[in-house]
């Protein structure tokens, strides 16, 4: 029976890693920084791939004001989700892939990123956090933005379609 019980332990410890991971996302994605900041421990660091290291307090800092923008339009999709336990430590792989509306230059492109991510998450005081995290870039595409509902097939009515929004306004925090 001890066996059955340590596996559920580990599917619940996996389950809770899980749900920081995708709480990160839905943070960056909806503008929340508060919610984004929890995902890390006190102390924690970030390697954002080249583009940013050190403190991950100050890493949500330095994305803060882009993530709150009411025009900043993202979206991460968390997917191959591997997780080593090892007590209170786990090593964490995932796969990201993002969609991003960008101006850049007066010129508006959507922007597709594939990467991986290796965390270091331990568990501290009985919550899961991010301890450590380094972003690896494996792919990108870039193409001109023309947002047409699928070329075409789709035509909705664009003044009553509802849309996502930022913190606290999208419907998920209604709750």
């Amino acid at each position: 029976m001890a066996d059955r019980d340590d596996q559920i332990l580990a599917l619940l410890d996996k389950q809770a890693i899980t749900e920081v991971l995708t709480k990160y996302f839905r943070s960056v994605d909806r503008g929340d920084v508060e919610t984004l900041r929890s995902c890390y421990l006190p102390g924690a660091t970030e390697d954002h791939g080249g583009l940013w290291e050190g403190p991950a307090e100050q890493y949500v800092e330095s994305i803060a004001a882009s993530v709150t923008h009411p025009k900043s339009l993202t979206s991460h999709v968390l997917s191959n989700v591997l997780i080593e336990l090892d007590g209170d430590v786990a090593e964490v792989e995932s796969y990201a892939t993002t969609f991003a509306r960008v101006k850049s230059e007066g010129e508006r492109f959507d922007c597709f990123v594939g990467a991986r991510i290796v965390d270091r998450m331990e568990r501290r005081d009985g919550t899961w956090g991010i301890a450590h995290r380094q972003l690896l870039w494996e792919w990108n595409l870039d193409v001109p933005s023309n947002e047409t509902w699928v070329r075409g097939y789709l035509t909705p009515d664009v003044t009553r379609m509802r849309h996502g929004a930022k913190f606290p306004d999208d419907p998920v925090f209604r709750h």
